[in-house]
């Protein structure tokens, strides 16, 4: 629920002045048990859904989140198969992913406004780029995705950069293991921000990621934004937000 819904709820009678006044509350947390705080503003404040990481949570835990959740989205990520099936048994109706470990409880916006792009080195990058994707759509954007254009065969690029040129895109996450080079060479070609995400795929010394945070870091090409090692998800809410403030 956006802060117009809030206001044109209360104009129409249909939220009373307190609940409100609860929902635009900047501070406003709402607990679970004795463990788990969500921030049910995040939403309003920010335009970020809520995000469970579920690696570190027993199944229980994660569904138990689930299930009591019922305020805007709620993204679980990071979950392998038994925690998705947690949260499908606690929520029937979320929406699993279970390419990328993602599961989405809450209803996906109508995108609109300009979309974002993404672009996978290879595919064994898929799932951090899918993350990327779903948190995009939560926000209410689109996106134009090209998989499997690596520099390994440099001419690759072309199309997928002159697609999104084309769709007028506002960003674009570019996941990319292995030496991630990949959104350096995107970068020198794209007129908007492109946010690298370094993906733990590669051999052995410096394949967990880190060579490809190394060299995305050292990158010389102005305009690009670097996050976390497998950070789909920060990448993916960066790019909505870019997308959100561009016209």
């Amino acid at each position: 629920m956006t802060v117009r819904d809030i206001l044109e709820g209360f104009r129409d009678g249909k939220v009373s002045l307190s609940e409100a006044e609860r929902m635009l509350r900047l501070d406003y947390l709402e607990s679970i048990g004795s463990d788990v705080v969500f921030d049910t503003s995040r939403g309003l404040r920010k335009g970020i859904p809520e995000v469970v990481y579920a690696r570190s949570k027993t199944p229980e835990t994660v569904a138990r989140i689930a299930k009591m959740h019922n305020d805007g989205i709620l993204i679980v990520s990071k979950a392998d198969g038994e925690r998705l099936d947690a949260v499908q048994s606690a929520v029937p109706d979320a929406v699993i992913s279970r390419d990328c470990g993602i599961a989405v409880i809450g209803r996906i916006p109508e995108p609109s406004g300009r979309p974002v792009g993404i672009i996978t080195a290879g595919t064994s990058d898929i799932p951090i780029a899918r993350e990327a994707q779903v948190m995009a759509e939560c926000m209410g954007r689109g996106c134009i995705v090209r998989y499997d254009v690596g520099i390994a065969g440099m001419h690759r690029v072309l199309e997928p950069m002159k697609d999104m040129i084309a769709a007028d895109v506002a960003s674009i996450v570019v996941c990319a293991g292995m030496e991630g080079a990949l959104p350096t060479v995107v970068s020198s070609l794209s007129p908007v921000p492109v946010i690298g995400v370094p993906v733990s795929t590669g051999y052995g010394y410096g394949g967990n990621g880190e060579a490809a945070l190394m060299c995305m870091l050292q990158s010389c090409s102005p305009g690009l934004t670097v996050v976390n090692v497998d950070n789909g998800i920060g990448a993916g809410a960066t790019a909505a937000l870019i997308a959100g403030q561009s016209v």
